[in-house]
């Protein structure tokens, strides 16, 4: 027998997966087990929870008894550090199965009684925004237990960046590590991509292109939800291939208020018919903003830059050419100039290069800002794969950061030049004043004793 036929024997087996249950049971264990093995990836998991670091304990199918009745949790994580322990419940979700309210409600009795901290829910649903839990519960039922979520993709990509970009200090552990990875990408695993734009994505679609969607129809919530979930997924996406946190841009209001996001997408939707939003990607020039046009069926990811704040527009529109050389001719290029409003002068990327003097409406006016900008057809299926919406923006977002996000670097002065003060001058005029002066160039002595003579 050809040994290319072979399994090769690896720590966590994808064989004998036999159903939902048996998925999740294996991917609860799997993932619990590493992180009391591998300290580096649990602490990178646990402290944006705001736990504190200390001996990670694990388990699984934990009984209780509540109101009569035996209930068994997925896991169980408790974390110890001298006589303080932090302790969670965990409930796990793989595949297409979502998490169930009245579960969560129960488990967040038994954590309540138990004197528990938290509840964790890990599932492959991606909550709009990191605040958000995508499961609605009682929040009175919240009021002593906290309520926390992972996704899968959320923990496939903390698990990579950790392994791959910050490092893992043993090397055993680095291998354990890998081994969970290598398990999560296969597809047996249920840990499940974002691939769902939601059963209502193709008719609120059809709604917005009639110009008949209203804010307030059934099925707009859902889709606006699944957008920022798709750019959460994104940030995800893009920040384990970068080795950083990527993240959603919300401003502070939405931060403080996770109702007003929602709000402001079906306004847009309704009004202009388009979903926006923004990435912020550490170290960039600026986020990289991601707007889907419904109506025009086209989706386009920009970023703004600063002008250089000296030399003539020309000067400016090629400092902002050398840095595209990579980018392809159908990125567009449009200038703001100082003390003006409205939309800017805007040409292709091709064009400029040919006659840069196309960006400038006026060459007496200095160019404030660029705003760089790449478009393409916006898929209308709600999946994954050819011809959808998905897809469409994950590759242009892809596509633009490599080629022109990546390469922008911001403006800034060069350091004032030291006067070199042996530089000779030709001849003092006439009327130089008698005193020397740092103004004058050096004299020779003689020089100087026949002005002081005059």
């Amino acid at each position: 027998m050809a040994e290319e036929s072979w399994n090769e024997a690896r720590l966590i087996p994808t064989s004998g997966i036999s159903g939902a249950e048996e998925q999740e049971r294996r991917a609860t264990s799997a993932l619990l087990a590493v992180m009391t093995a591998v300290p580096d990836f649990s602490r990178a998991m646990l402290k944006p929870l705001g736990v504190p670091a200390g001996k990670v304990e694990a388990y699984i199918e934990v009984p209780f008894d509540l109101n009569g009745r035996r209930i068994y949790p997925d896991g169980l994580i408790r974390v110890s550090r001298g006589s303080k322990q932090w302790t969670a419940l965990v409930e796990v979700k793989t595949g297409k199965n979502e998490l169930n309210s009245e579960q969560l409600e129960a488990y967040l009795d038994v954590a309540k009684e138990q004197g528990f901290d938290a509840l964790l829910t890990i599932s492959n649903e991606i909550p709009p925004t990191p605040v958000q839990h995508p499961t609605k519960v009682d929040k009175r039922k919240l009021r002593k237990v906290a309520i926390h979520h992972w996704s899968w993709s959320l923990l496939l990509s903390t698990a990579v960046v950790q392994k791959e970009h910050r490092g893992v200090s043993d090397p055993e552990q680095a291998w354990i590590l890998g081994e969970l990875i290598r398990y999560l990408e296969h597809p047996r695993s249920g840990a499940m991509e974002f691939d769902d734009m939601g059963s209502e994505w193709v008719k609120v679609r059809q709604a917005v292109n009639a110009s008949t969607f209203r804010a307030n129809d059934k099925g707009g919530v859902d889709v606006v939800a699944r957008f920022d979930a798709l750019l959460r997924y994104a940030s995800l996406r893009l920040g384990r291939r970068l080795g950083t946190d990527v993240t959603p841009l919300l401003s502070r209001k939405e931060l403080a208020d996770p109702a007003l996001r929602p709000q402001t997408l079906l306004s847009a939707l309704e009004s202009e018919g388009v979903l926006t939003g923004a990435i912020r990607i550490p170290d960039a020039v600026g986020p990289l903003h991601i707007s889907a046009d419904l109506r025009a069926g086209q989706v386009t990811c920009h970023t703004d830059i600063d002008a250089p704040r000296q030399g003539r527009p020309q000067t400016r529109v090629n400092w902002l050419i050398r840095q595209l050389k990579n980018a392809p001719d159908s990125v567009r290029l449009e200038a703001f100039m100082a003390n003006s409003r409205g939309r800017g002068t805007t040409e292709m990327l091709g064009a400029v290069r040919e006659n840069p003097s196309l960006l400038i409406a006026d060459p007496k006016r200095d160019i404030k800002s660029f705003r760089i900008a790449l478009a393409a057809p916006m898929g209308s299926k709600r999946g994954r794969g050819r011809g959808t919406f998905i897809d469409s923006v994950l590759d242009l977002s892809d596509a633009f950061y490599m080629d022109v996000l990546q390469n922008l670097k911001a403006w800034s002065a060069a350091p004032p030049k030291m006067r070199d003060e042996n530089v000779e001058v030709a001849e003092v005029g006439s009327l130089s004043s008698n005193a020397l002066s740092s103004q004058d160039g050096p004299l020779r002595s003689t020089e100087a004793a026949d002005t002081a003579a005059e």
